[in-house]
């Protein structure tokens, strides 16, 4: 016998149909309505509100017809999991790869990412992060407007797939990190609105309109929300989740449910035996995010720190559009290596009271990148790093990440320059306007100045075909020596494991008008030569060269001579007060030319 549940107070009558049958169900209290009837794992299902048409469960585990489809019974027990050994990540020692489901592999499955899990492995990266996979419209598209919350894209894999995934990377000490979606839900196949006050009044978003979670009688739609993060953790094994956009939540009131369900899923990881993180996406650069909730903060495990791509993109290709206006200068690329969030003035004043804080929580709780599906993805073209800049301005963008004090997040194809862009795609087959998405892209980037007969057509399935990676590129003497230079920098991390070390203000050295910079992490030094011209920097002490993006960089007893668009690694022996004192008078020096510059 199977116990069929619904939430249903918009109805008057429920019915469930249950392979061709039309069961009636009975009202319980609370507005939950249920049945007991005989089914097994595999069986097809809907529920008919007032006679009108079967329509999925809002908590439908598998949408094997989309989201217009029919939902499909799930028992989740019946997976034989081999991870118990497994006991979760932790933000000290993570290397994030962030990647879409279906655009990393040819086959654009679960299954074809686990056939490339030793790709990743051997990159040396040692987290997952999936890109939304709950139902959405259509088989292609992005994930952010998700419609089944609980059912994994049909396309993918379903269920069975996602499981066999995350074991897999379990087994080669790789973790999962889901990316989730609790602010709006997508405008195609959406029928939650008819089974009770689920949508927001009068709230929607370019992804589609909002969940009321903020509403007087929301409490059912929070423990949705909550019973959704559960499910990943406890039925997917997922050590953790990445939470998309929360100042969405903060905007409409409903903040609070980020500790709801920090609360739960960290239950439940304690129960499997598992460590689970909470990843928070903010855009408001406020680091209580990732304070503990008893001392005021959000609890969050760690948080995207945007600016620190903001600064450090436009520094390479000097861009300043968009979110990149008043980002470019190497005093704001050392604010954010110091900081992370970057503030207006130069860098002799940048301690401020907000960043003095930052130094207080632990670095690795920061999440900073290059590259993201966002950076990338939302783009006029959908243009990497590697198609605006030299391969060695690349390689110094790269360095600069994942050699800082924060937990690096690579996209991927990163790691090779790979050729192929990361567009908008969508797949829409029942809105009136299934353009609709991206016409508010549009207004959203209009800062941009994008071209809008230059913008690919996200219906048409080449926007996502060509943006599918090309793993044959692998075999080219570019991608490889892209690859080996990502494989380094990931090791050197790994080796010198200076996790909560930052940057020493008083090592800094930096020109504002020849375009470099030197910083240094307890023995690690790096130097980065973006500007045109080769440079000779000031070393602090002895030193030996441990990794250098060129040939042709050369280190002497004290300097290093870099190349234009280079960057080297050096280790030091030692360093001297008087070396320390002038690095302090050389970094205030430049601050100065870059405030002039301004």
């Amino acid at each position: 016998m199977h116990h069929f549940r619904l939430w249903a107070p918009a109805a008057s009558r429920v019915d469930l149909f249950l392979n061709g049958n039309t069961i009636p169900m009975e009202r319980g209290a609370g507005d939950w309505w249920t049945v007991e009837c005989e089914a097994v794992s595999g069986d097809d299902y809907g529920y008919s509100l007032d006679g009108g048409p079967a329509l999925p469960d809002p908590r439908s585990p598998w949408q094997p017809y989309g989201v217009g489809g029919l939902s499909r019974l799930v028992d989740h027990s019946g997976f034989l999991w081999t991870d118990g050994a497994w006991g979760g990540i932790s933000m000290g020692d993570a290397v994030i790869y962030e990647l879409h489901t279906g655009t990393f592999s040819t086959e654009g499955t679960f299954g074809g990412v686990a056939e490339r899990l030793d790709h990743v492995a051997s990159l040396g990266a040692n987290v997952i992060e999936l890109m939304p996979v709950a139902e959405f419209p259509g088989d292609r598209g992005w994930g952010y407007d998700g419609v089944n919350l609980f059912a994994p894209h049909h396309r993918y894999g379903g269920p069975g797939g996602l499981k066999h995934l995350v074991n897999a990377c379990h087994a080669r000490g790789i973790g999962v990190i889901m990316d989730v979606v609790y602010n709006h839900i997508g405008p195609e196949g959406n029928h939650l609105a008819a089974f009770g006050p689920y949508m927001e009044t009068g709230r929607s978003t370019p992804w589609g309109k909002g969940l009321g979670l903020s509403d007087p009688d929301a409490t059912e739609v929070r423990n949705f929300v909550i019973d959704n993060a559960c499910m990943w953790i406890r039925d997917y094994h997922c050590d953790g989740l990445r939470v998309d956009a929360i100042q969405a939540l903060r905007w409409e009131g409903a903040i609070g449910i980020t500790r709801e369900i920090q609360d739960a899923v960290r239950n439940i990881g304690k129960a499997q035996g598992r460590k689970v993180v909470l990843i928070a996406e903010d855009d408001i650069n406020d680091s209580s995010v990732v304070v503990d909730a008893q001392k005021g903060g959000l609890g969050f495990d760690a948080v995207y720190a945007n600016t620190f791509q903001r600064a450090l993109q436009p520094a390479l290709t000097g861009e300043r559009s968009g979110h990149y206006h008043g980002f470019g200068s190497i005093a704001h690329l050392l604010e954010a290596l110091q900081g992370p969030w970057v503030y207006a003035g130069h860098y002799a004043r940048y301690l401020s009271a907000q960043q003095e804080h930052n130094l207080r929580v632990c670095s690795c709780r920061f999440l900073v990148y290059l590259q993201n599906h966002d950076q990338v993805g939302n783009r006029e073209q959908g243009e990497r790093i590697s198609s605006l800049v030299s391969p060695g301005l690349a390689k110094i963008g790269a360095a600069l990440t994942l050699l800082s004090p924060f937990t690096p997040m690579l996209f991927q194809g990163e790691e090779f320059a790979a050729s192929s862009p990361f567009l908008f795609f969508t797949d829409h087959r029942q809105l009136t306007d299934p353009l609709s998405i991206w016409r508010s892209r549009m207004e959203e980037f209009a800062d941009f100045d994008w071209a809008e007969k230059a913008v690919p057509d996200p219906q048409s399935a080449a926007s996502f075909s060509g943006s599918k990676l090309r793993w044959e590129e692998l075999e080219e003497a570019d991608h490889a020596a892209m690859l080996a230079w990502y494989r380094s920098l990931v090791s050197l991390r790994k080796e010198l494991d200076h996790t909560g070390v930052r940057f020493d203000p008083s090592c800094t050295l930096y020109d504002e008008n020849a375009r470099w910079l030197r910083v240094a992490r307890g023995q690690l030094l790096i130097a980065a030569n973006l500007g045109a011209a080769p440079a000779t920097i000031p070393l602090t002490g002895a030193a030996r060269l441990r990794l250098a993006s060129d040939s042709s960089i050369s280190i002497s007893a004290a300097s290093l001579f870099l190349p234009p668009e280079t960057v080297a690694m050096a280790l030091v022996q030692g360093s001297t007060t008087d070396q320390k004192q002038e690095a302090t008078h050389n970094t205030r020096q430049g601050a100065r030319q870059a405030e002039q510059g301004r």
